[in-house]
């Protein structure tokens, strides 16, 4: 019987989802029996669209559709909590099973935190992640750097500090550090992050720390729920999966994995964080780059700490309407609304129409904020450094009063 804190390799017993699966396909097992059991009413995982380079969303209720998902896709920078938030009902009403990345995971604490999200009615399946590429980046990489023509892959994958790619012909693999080095590689933002396990899940998955036969695949499992323990025992009564101890020697493994890997995160953040510089150099680093903006709203829409019904950056007496670019006064708003937040998902700067490093910007005063106060986004369920108001009430409050006030700063 599986345990919250167990560590234990799993693999599917069902031997198409077992070939096609990463690793074992253990985790297309689990979400297969969720939905035959009915503690889940649907998948929400990602799964290829036209080519390996276009990850895209998938909600799956006939549990034989679920093998499409199967397999991993590295060229994806889809977050999808906020698709649960906006086409879902928050999950209020539906029994979702869900894979999430790290910052899948620190993006649903931070919704479920502020009561847009119902954790209670997920199961959410973490996904180590060392990091996504950017498809058009990723496509003029292999291009570029490989020599090999993108449409000709059918694989690709991190393994032991490289990028790894399968093509008509061969297979071929390049360093990550001197991919990065050369600007190609990871998104900016995945090298920065220091969420490689997400916890935060009823499980966290993946292959960092199988060891053995590399003819015996395996998913490395940690149990972080009891939920999670629950679903890991109830697929395995039933044959869905087959489970074993993780060995000490595959635990020593990932352990090692997580440090190099958050080793090099910190060095990213120091790397990147001094090309801002700080005081006036960084502010007018940030003035010249916002200035580029044209106010297509991608940055607030994709956000999953943005929320609100009514942004306060179309309230004509803060951002006057119809000036492009817009005074700075719009990404001020931003940065005050998202600053303790901030989970460093690359949203804001991967779908601004002008390559605007919003990102870098935010998730630098993020860190800043979390040194002086010591809370980390989106790592548990405690309440963000801005949390002075309950939010409900404020806007019952302001909507009595027709006022826009949260304090009056004048009032004797």
């Amino acid at each position: 019987m599986a345990a919250k804190g167990d560590l234990i390799y799993a693999s599917a017993l069902n031997a198409d989802i077992l070939a096609k699966g990463e690793c074992g396909g253990a985790v297309t097992a689990l979400l297969k029996y969720a939905l035959e059991s009915r503690l889940a009413d649907g998948v929400l995982t990602v799964e290829k669209g036209v080519d390996l380079y276009d990850a895209k969303p998938v909600y799956i209720t006939d549990p034989a559709l679920l093998i499409n998902s199967a397999g991993s896709l590295h060229c994806g920078t889809l977050l999808i909590p906020k698709l649960i938030k906006k086409y879902f009902n928050g999950a209020r009403d539906l029994k979702i099973a869900v894979t999430l990345k790290g910052c899948d995971a620190k993006a649903m604490y931070e919704l479920a935190k502020r009561e847009q999200i119902n954790l209670d009615n997920l199961i959410m399946i973490g996904l180590n992640c060392g990091g996504s590429l950017s498809p058009v980046p990723a496509r003029n990489m292999i291009s570029k750097k490989y020599g090999i023509d993108p449409d000709c892959v059918f694989k690709e994958e991190f393994d032991k500090g490289k990028f790894i790619i399968e093509y008509d012909g061969g297979e071929k693999g390049i360093s990550v550090n001197e991919l990065e080095e050369e600007g190609y590689g990871r998104r900016l933002n995945c090298q920065r992050c220091m969420t490689k396990i997400p916890r935060q899940c009823d499980l966290a998955c993946g292959n960092w720390g199988f060891v053995g036969d590399g003819s015996k695949k395996a998913t490395f499992i940690e149990i972080c729920s009891e939920k999670g323990a629950n679903l890991v025992t109830k697929a395995e009564s039933a044959g869905a999966i087959c489970v074993s101890d993780a060995p000490e020697s595959g635990i020593a493994v990932r352990s090692k994995i997580e440090k190099s890997m958050l080793l090099l995160a910190g060095k990213a953040r120091e790397k990147q964080f001094a090309m801002l510089g700080s005081g006036k150099e960084r502010l007018n680093f940030i003035l010249e780059e916002t200035s580029m903006c044209i106010k297509c709203y991608q940055c607030i829409e994709k956000c999953p700490v943005c929320y609100c019904v009514e942004c306060s950056t179309k309230k004509p007496y803060f951002v006057p309407p119809g000036r492009i670019p817009p005074p700075f006064m719009f990404h001020l708003i931003r940065y005050s609304h998202i600053a303790d937040s901030c989970i460093n998902c690359g949203q804001c700067e991967e779908l601004c129409a002008m390559d605007i490093p919003n990102s870098l910007f935010m998730h630098a005063i993020q860190v800043e904020m979390e040194e002086m106060f010591g809370y980390v986004p989106g790592e548990d369920l405690g309440l963000p450094v801005l949390a002075l108001v309950e939010e409900s009430q404020e806007r019952k409050r302001l909507l009595d009063t027709g006022c826009d006030q949260i304090f009056d700063i004048f009032k004797n």
